[in-house]
Parts: structure tokens; sequence; C-alpha cells
């Protein structure tokens, strides 16, 4: 889409108060702006926008993906707040290190929140 400026990703979820503690609380993102239709979270110049919607969890691909600064500092974050980290062992080319999959100078893990929607941080796109 040319000329476009930003995307945000939406994401269903079955229950608004436990997303908002998760994506407010555990990820510590900022609440931009709430309808009755949802809640958009801006995130670097971005953003995502959680929404209500009985087809929660029901997608098995990464929903998001952050850009962090250090992955293996992130994902000990997450874990002290209780996050779990996938392991994904048949990805072609791909090393594990604890919970960071490894593709040469990309390093990347994923997780779900509390619908099972997957999640992902990385040290880079592209």
């Amino acid at each position: 889409m040319k000329g476009a400026q930003q995307v945000a990703a939406s994401i269903a979820v079955k229950d608004m108060t436990v997303a908002a503690k998760f994506y407010e609380d555990v990820l510590e993102l900022e609440k931009a702006a709430e309808s009755p239709d949802g809640t958009y979270y801006k995130t670097g110049s971005s953003g995502i926008f959680v929404y209500p919607s009985t087809y929660a969890g029901t997608n098995q691909a990464t929903y998001a993906s952050w850009v962090v600064d250090d992955v293996d500092a992130t994902v000990n974050d997450l874990k002290a707040k209780n996050v779990s980290f996938e392991q994904y062992d048949n990805l072609p080319g791909v090393s594990r290190e604890g919970d960071v999959h490894v593709m040469g100078d990309l390093r990347a893990a994923w997780f779900k929140d509390p619908d099972g929607n997957i999640l992902n941080i990385v040290n880079k796109i592209g």
C-alpha cells in the first residue's frame, strides 16, 4: 500500500480484562485508545489492536513481532513475569540457545498470550 505510514496487528482475545493485564502489566504496552470495540496499544511507531472475539487463539501462526535491542534480556524479563516460551525445533537452519532461536545473526523467541495467540520478539527484521 503505497504511502502507508504504520501497520497495526489486530489480535483477537476472549476476555478483555485478562488481555489488558497481560498486554499492560506483563508486556508493559502503553494503552493509546480504548473503545467498546477494543483497545489500541502503542508500541514504537506502530501498535496492536486487541479486540474481543470468539475466534481468539485460533491462529496457529505468529500474530505480532516486536524488535527489541536484546532478545536474551527480554526473554529473562518476561520469564520473571511467568511467560513461557515456545520451542520450535523443526525449523530448518535454526539452532536454539535456551529459549532463543538463532538463525545466523537473527535471534528470536516466541511466546503466547493468555488466549494462545503466538507472539514473537526478534533482534531485527529482515
